[in-house]
């Protein structure tokens, strides 16, 4: 019988399973075969035809395994962390019988909850997880499995293009979920769970990954426990860590310094939720596959780039963990700057994880240091509306009466490099504003010599044309350009061309965490951030964050749910720019 694809297949034929048993045998033993002499990635190249394979959003097969290039034994990730990776996937090898486990630690807290719990669901029930596989909560709470079952099963929600047998699916999802109490700093707690999981994979090739969805001051810990108590011993063990990684260079560079006494680069996968955008994501197609683009991406073309950021709520909750970090390390310093420096790359050599990340880190260590003339800051204050009252975010008892921390940023960044020597990127990021908005917008430049700019009137710039991705919400990809009105007079008009994603594709896009974490599982980087690249970010913010705080700069005052303070329009002025989200 014809197998399934699921959604994160392949679109190869079909096949019989039992047709393929003694041919599998065979082409496993030639693979190892061919480890010992050859190129891991060449090795990759090598499948049987008409296969199921399950892949990642990189186009690489789902629970790949390692071959290094010595020739050792796959999954050696611990063992010889610095070895060269290749891959093929677990249906080519039946004769190996391997179990993921995967355990949220933190596992009570908003965002396993909210995200994390809901993702695995999600991918489960695309059939994008291995057919064996357990998840373990980890947490300091006192809780039972069942507790824990009831808890995520009120986060738990299919596809609004639902299928059948939802609820069985979430009810077979549920049965695999289990959890462990216990301190995170403690070795004899990771023990115990390590004693679980054993006895959950029964004695097979497991494949540990961890998601820490905890605290920035008890990573290191949990690190050290997990590698020394709970890591797998016959197969990968992989940490997702959220951020913030650090709050300026030094805590950074000493935070990576900790996690690699206990793990290998290639075992971090540090996570910006944002790089699993689905716009994010599309943004490197949109340039490099599309020859009307690429051409003009740089300055010879582009006027100016903008990223902004907008949240229509304010800290609520979560005041006294926001006031130690502020606006520009909660969402400039990673999100924009990544998304930056996907857009501004070279054309990578190819779409490997590490071509890529050496493209961004290139964009990165191009960038002028940011000076504070170029820098507007400000902090949202007390607001009544429609006889209703928002309050100021110093109001928010868990954050100091006379905090400085800015709830709102912009900023004018330069790469100086051939590309885009002289282009402004203007970022603008701010919470408690009038709505919640996510968009990369590209100026172009005016038409030299343009035959029809009287007909424009005195405001030239509204007849340029404008490329805008939106990453949030509804989102969408318009080209701005200028087209006549019918009728018989020469009257122009500034038109959208748009693809609307709910239009053009109406089955529900999914959330950034589900595609992060199948990569995760299938150990593509791509969309992680590594460790030089993190270095470059916070090399470019850190003098700017400790000038902010030393000369104890006021922020400007702007409504809650207004559009933010007057000093961005000044400084875009400063560079002959208009924000296109007005």
């Amino acid at each position: 019988m014809a197998a399934h694809l699921s959604p994160c297949s392949s679109s190869s034929t079909s096949f019989t399973p039992s047709s393929l048993k003694n041919k599998t045998t065979h082409f496993a033993k030639f693979i190892t075969l061919l480890g010992e002499g050859h190129s891991a990635r060449w090795v990759a190249r090598i499948r049987p035809r008409n296969q199921f394979q399950l892949k990642s959003s990189n186009g690489h097969p789902l629970n790949a395994m390692s071959i290094h290039g010595d020739g050792n034994s796959i999954g050696q990730e611990q063992s010889e962390p610095h070895g060269k990776e290749g891959s093929f996937p677990v249906s080519d090898l039946k004769n190996v019988d391997s179990k993921l486990s995967i355990t949220v630690v933190g596992a009570s807290g908003d965002l396993a909850k909210k995200k994390i719990f809901p993702a695995l669901f999600a991918l489960y029930y695309e059939d994008c997880l291995p057919e064996d596989f357990i998840v373990f909560g980890f947490a300091r709470t006192k809780m039972t499995d069942e507790e824990l079952r009831n808890m995520i099963s009120r986060t738990l929600t299919c596809r609004i293009d639902k299928r059948a047998n939802c609820e069985d699916k979430m009810d077979h999802f549920l049965k695999r979920c289990f959890y462990h109490s216990g301190l995170y700093s403690s070795e004899e707690n990771f023990a115990e769970l390590d004693i679980k999981l054993k006895e959950k994979e029964a004695g097979r090739k497991s494949n540990r990954l961890f998601y820490l969805s905890i605290p920035p001051n008890v990573f290191v810990d949990v690190v050290r426990c997990a590698s020394l108590r709970a890591s797998s011993e016959n197969g990968w063990t992989r940490v997702i860590v959220e951020k913030p990684f650090g709050r300026d260079s030094e805590s950074s560079a000493e935070l990576t310094r900790c996690l690699k006494q206990y793990l290998a680069e290639d075992q971090i996968f540090r996570i910006d939720h944002y790089l699993g955008k689905e716009l994010v994501e599309n943004l490197s197609v949109l340039r490099f596959s599309n020859l009307v683009f690429e051409p003009v991406w740089s300055r010879n073309y582009i006027k100016n780039v903008q990223l902004i950021f907008s949240e229509d709520f304010g800290t609520e909750g979560r005041g006294g963990y926001f006031d130690k970090y502020g606006i520009i390390r909660d969402i400039m310093q990673n999100h924009l700057l990544q998304i930056l420096a996907l857009f501004a790359m070279e054309t990578p050599v190819s779409l490997d994880a590490e071509d890529i990340r050496n493209e961004k880190v290139k964009v990165l260590r191009s960038m002028r240091p940011l000076q504070l003339e170029d820098v507007v800051v400000g902090q949202y204050k007390g607001h009544s509306k429609g006889g209703k009252s928002f309050p100021a975010y110093i109001d928010d008892p868990t954050v100091p009466n006379d905090s400085l921390t800015p709830t709102f940023a912009a900023a004018a960044l330069f790469i100086d490099n051939a590309r885009w020597d002289g282009v402004p990127f203007l970022m603008k990021a701010g919470k408690a504003l009038h709505t919640k908005l996510a968009e990369i917008r590209v100026q172009f430049r005016h038409v030299p010599g343009n035959l029809y700019k009287r007909n424009f009137g005195t405001d030239i710039d509204k007849a340029t044309n404008e490329l805008v991705l939106r990453v949030q919400p509804d989102e969408a990809i318009f080209l701005k350009i200028n087209n006549k009105v019918p009728g018989l007079g020469m009257r122009l008009d500034r038109s959208d061309l748009n693809l609307l994603y709910s239009a053009r594709y109406p089955r529900e896009i999914p959330d950034a965490y589900e595609r992060l974490l199948l990569d995760a599982i299938e150990g593509e980087r791509r969309l992680f951030i590594r460790s030089d690249e993190l270095d470059a970010a916070w090399s470019l913010f850190t003098p700017l964050l400790n000038e902010l705080e030393q000369r104890k700069i006021v922020p400007e005052l702007y409504p809650y749910g207004s559009r933010g303070p007057v000093g961005p329009h000044y400084l875009a002025a400063k560079h002959n720019v208009r924000w296109g989200d007005l």
